[in-house]
């Protein structure tokens, strides 16, 4: 895996009604996102950047040893670099006073959406990520999968049966 700073788009400024797939790393990759305690902490800290930033969290996924995420600009305003930043200075602040250790790696991973379609397929990955993992059965037995702005159960009646 890449350990360098990902790369920005040039004459991109990151603000206004977009959409992007987010992906935070743990810390030297060590599974972290085992517990109820820890996911509920950290998403409690994304869901405050979040709306401080004027974002929604469309759907989200904690793996193991990393984060996805799925979120939308509200405003001219909603700048996608300022979320990052405070959604990790923010949730490693409160892991690293209540758990103990650091959260993040430093850089993540973005990608801007650039149309609707790109929101659904997005949405798909991230939900469908514990079935790639083989971590269980069904999405809805996966604990730590959901969106803010949506129930788990309405995200999932629009995709498509996954067999195998």
């Amino acid at each position: 895996m890449q350990t360098g700073k990902p790369p920005h788009f040039r004459h991109f400024d990151y603000t206004g009604f977009h959409r992007y797939s987010l992906t935070f790393c743990t810390d030297q990759r060590r599974v972290l996102f085992q517990e109820a305690r820890v996911v509920e902490l950290v998403l409690s800290q994304i869901s405050r950047a979040a709306n401080e930033r004027e974002f929604a969290v469309i759907a989200y996924c904690f793996m193991p040893d990393h984060l996805h995420l799925l979120v939308h600009g509200e405003s001219e305003a909603a700048d996608c670099r300022r979320f990052i930043t405070l959604a990790k200075q923010y949730s490693g602040y409160y892991y690293s006073k209540e758990i103990g250790g650091k959260l993040w790696q430093r850089y993540g991973y973005e990608r801007t959406l650039r149309n609707d379609q790109d929101t659904l397929d997005v949405a798909r990955y991230i939900v469908q990520n514990p079935l790639r993992a083989k971590l269980v059965a069904k999405v809805e037995d996966y604990p730590f999968v959901g969106s803010m702005v949506c129930d788990l159960k309405d995200l999932l009646l629009s995709l498509p049966v996954q067999s195998g």
